[in-house]
């Protein structure tokens, strides 16, 4: 299976809220704290279209989005890595690859540094996160409504 890796559109947004969702589900993370009650999680393509905030889909042959990922202002010179999440059947293909890097370049062109917060058990996603050079932060570099994550990472751009 091939995937494309695109700018979302209005179209995406109920998709991207299901890969999400049933991310979180089976995560246990289907509760506040979590992205699981971020107000605009069906709202993307709105949210993340201004200078320094982007939200790219990953879509497969069929048309069905399977992960996705974003980048959104938190400082002047911070951004964070936002709603990375791909679907269990695009996992180990490249994709998540696909959407770090055009995230990440993305980001160079706006941030000295990139934020990101996640769960304790999503241990798969902290070694992918380290990979890219993403370090482990004691505390929170701005404090946001996802207060169940309690892992946070940072990354030099």
């Amino acid at each position: 299976m091939s995937y494309t890796i695109r700018e979302i559109e209005k179209k995406d947004n109920k998709s991207v809220e299901i890969v999400i969702r049933t991310c979180l589900i089976e995560f246990g993370a289907n509760h506040d704290g979590t992205a699981w009650s971020d107000p605009d999680l069906g709202r993307f393509s709105e949210i993340y279209n201004s200078q320094g905030n982007k939200y790219w889909v990953a879509e497969d042959e069929t048309g069905k989005i399977v992960g996705g990922t974003g980048i959104g202002y938190l400082t002047d010179e911070i951004c964070e890595l936002q709603k990375m999440y791909c679907l269990p059947d695009a996992r180990g293909t490249g994709v998540a690859n696909r959407l770090m890097e055009a995230a990440l370049e993305y980001a160079k062109k706006y941030y000295k540094k990139c934020y990101l917060e996640t769960l304790d058990n999503m241990t798969r996603a902290q070694r992918f996160y380290e990979k890219y050079g993403f370090y482990r932060v004691d505390k929170p570099v701005v404090i946001t409504e996802h207060y169940a994550c309690e892992v946070k990472y940072l990354k030099e751009l």
